[in-house]
């Protein structure tokens, strides 16, 4: 296979650039890079790309090399064919991969289906991640999108936290992290219903930032994770640092905290590089230092 793949089909021709898919891809995850931004994509549409040992440990690898990589700036997550995720395939989960690299990962990966459902606050990605999603993004597909930080969905897409209604519960996090996210009787509704939540509801009820005519959610996405890799990547980092981190705290506690992560992004040299083409009136150019 090359190493090189295009975006297509739900991108205008001016996204259409090569980009580079990586190896740390797997039979059910694909992990392109594209410049300052990392591409994941659940890729198994004949389950409606449904998680598996496979695509759990791909997402895993993903955050991983988004945090590590210096010169990444932003992430997205999509699912592959117009359908964003299902959620837990029991049967594909229980089974192991194929693939003998990826069992290899997720003997050597603890937690690797926490981490890679972005349940694991030790394993977060330091960077933002942009949600893309068409079709169904229910049950653990629901689930994915609240660990993401910016959210675009197509105006047909459907959400839900299905959990309940099977007398199941909402092991990705969703319990506790929706009532943090949305006002309470919002994240109620979607957890005690069970019920399906169309884009529009979605978008009332904060859940989503955007909602796009269908086929449009990458194209949107894209565009947004490239506004974030405009910004001064040490700025980005810090402000997610800082949400992360003061979680819970008394306010007065919490602004230490956050004044400790802030004032190094202050006397940066990307901090001075913003003022002199502020200054300039030119786009600036961060390096990260």
């Amino acid at each position: 296979m090359s190493n090189k793949r295009l975006i297509e089909s739900v991108t205008p021709p001016s996204w259409r650039t090569p980009v580079e898919l990586l190896p740390i891809s797997t039979p059910h995850c694909r992990i392109e890079r594209d410049g300052h931004v990392v591409i994941v994509t659940m890729d198994r549409p004949e389950a409606r790309n449904a998680l598996s040992q496979d695509m759990l440990v791909g997402l895993a690898e993903a955050w991983q090399y988004i945090s590590d990589e210096p010169e990444v700036r932003v992430g997205i997550l999509t699912g592959a064919e117009g359908t964003f995720c299902a959620g837990a395939d029991l049967k594909a989960m229980g089974t192991p991969s194929e693939d003998e690299r990826v069992r290899h990962r997720a003997a050597e990966i603890p937690d690797y289906h926490w981490k890679g459902l972005l349940r694991d606050p030790e394993a977060l990605p330091a960077k933002p991640i942009v949600c893309a999603v068409e079709g169904y993004a229910v049950a653990g597909g629901t689930e994915l999108l609240v660990g993401t930080d910016l959210r675009v969905a197509g105006e047909s897409a459907t959400l839900g936290l299905f959990e309940a209604r099977r007398a199941l519960f909402p092991m990705g996090g969703s319990a506790v992290r929706l009532p943090r996210q949305i006002p309470y009787a919002f994240a109620m509704d979607v957890l005690l219903t069970g019920r399906a939540i169309t884009a529009a509801e979605a978008l009332a009820m904060g859940m989503v930032n955007r909602v796009v005519p269908d086929g449009q959610a990458l194209a949107a996405a894209r565009e947004l994770a490239g506004q974030v890799a405009a910004c001064g990547p040490l700025a980005v980092q810090a402000i997610l640092r800082a949400y992360r981190e003061t979680l819970g705290m008394p306010e007065a506690e919490a602004f230490k905290v956050s004044d400790a992560i802030g004032w190094p992004v202050i006397g940066s040299e990307d901090a001075k590089e913003g003022s002199r083409a502020f200054r300039d009136k030119r786009p600036p150019v961060y390096r990260g230092r």
